[in-house]
This record gives structure tokens, C-alpha cells and sequence, in this order.
């Protein structure tokens, strides 16, 4: 990886002799939690979540996206993937300014990452 986040190729082969280009770019995985106090919290993710699902599964690099209620209630389930790590950089800095970035901030991750 470089500075920027984005991946780098590498050429190899013999020289002169069939040379390709290969990149080696690892997905991101993203799962955790999301913990709500209270019902009042689990409102917060419940009303902007459809339209979030639908916002991050357009994203370029998503593989998958989901947000589900566990039988805890009020906490939810939250698992991503995306196929690099600008992607998934890109899908922060889309969040952070977004309608559920802000109705969202206050509310508790636990989240594990890797790829990153």
C-alpha cells in the first residue's frame, strides 16, 4: 500500500518475456456491534438504516453490507466487506457527513477490522 491507501502493482516476469502486471489487495472486514442504550437510541438506527443499506451496498468496492437486530434488543448486528481498503475509506468519510453519521454518532461500536 501506498501513502494514499491505494494499492500498488508490482511487475514481474523474466525481462522481455511476458511481463504482468499483479496486484495483491486485501479485503476489508468489518464486524461488531452496535449498542443502544435504550429504545430511544434503537430508534435512532432503525429510521435512516434503510436508506444507509441501501447507500453503502451502491458503493464501489462493497461486497456485502448488513445491519440486522439481534434478539438483544437494543443492539444490532453489523458485518462489511469491502474489496480494499480506499474503498472502505471512501465509505467512512461518505458516512461521517451523512443522515446516519450524524443521527448515529452518539451510539456505542464495538467493531473488530481487518484488511486495513
Amino acid at each position: 500500500m501506498s501513502d494514499d491507501g491505494l494499492p500498488r502493482c508490482t511487475v514481474q516476469g523474466p525481462a522481455g518475456k511476458g511481463v504482468a502486471d499483479t496486484c495483491v489487495v486485501t479485503e476489508v472486514h468489518l464486524k461488531g456491534r452496535l449498542v443502544c442504550r435504550d429504545e430511544r437510541e434503537a430508534a435512532l438506527v432503525a429510521t435512516p438504516l434503510p436508506q444507509h443499506v441501501e447507500l453503502t451496498r451502491a458503493e464501489q468496492g462493497c461486497g456485502s453490507f448488513t445491519v440486522t437486530p439481534t434478539e438483544d434488543r437494543p443492539v444490532w448486528r453489523v458485518e462489511e466487506v469491502f474489496g480494499d481498503a480506499a474503498s472502505f475509506r471512501r465509505r467512512q468519510d461518505r458516512v461521517r457527513d451523512s443522515e446516519w453519521g450524524t443521527m448515529t454518532a452518539g451510539i456505542e461500536r464495538d467493531y473488530s477490522l481487518t484488511g486495513l
